[in-house]
């Protein structure tokens, strides 16, 4: 894949599966708001991210089903860890950081929309 489309794809899958982890934290805190000695979690992605972007070590696979096909080259899916960000849930931080991942969510699904138009355009040039 990486002749057609470079590293494009893959990085925007791992963007994807990111932002959909981080979902799952976020709307965790926020249900948990009224939890007593509940701590805010989040995920940190910029250092993987990094990493897979500069070709290094990828990015590490967790297998989640027996019929999974085994993974070859570079996975696109990571274990991400949710580390404690502090004492309390803050619903108006948590509600901002909802906001601003959903946007990013939605800016890797468009940046990916425009990079299979890209390739049918191509496609029905050819023809």
């Amino acid at each position: 894949m990486d002749a057609l489309f470079g590293k494009n794809v893959d990085i925007l899958s791992a963007v994807l599966d990111f932002r959909s982890e981080r979902h799952k934290v976020i709307t965790s805190n926020i249900a948990n708001i009224d939890t007593p000695h509940y701590r805010p979690k989040d995920i940190v992605f910029q250092e993987e991210l990094k990493e897979m972007v500069e070709g290094k070590e990828g990015m590490k696979v967790t297998g989640t089903g027996k019929g999974h096909l085994p993974v070859q080259g570079k996975p696109g899916y990571a274990d991400y860890e949710a580390v404690e960000t502090g004492k309390q849930v803050d619903l108006d931080t948590e509600m901002a950081k909802l906001a601003e991942n959903n946007l990013m969510y939605n800016l890797a699904v468009e940046l990916l929309a425009r990079k299979f138009k890209g390739l049918e355009t191509v496609l029905q040039e050819a023809k």
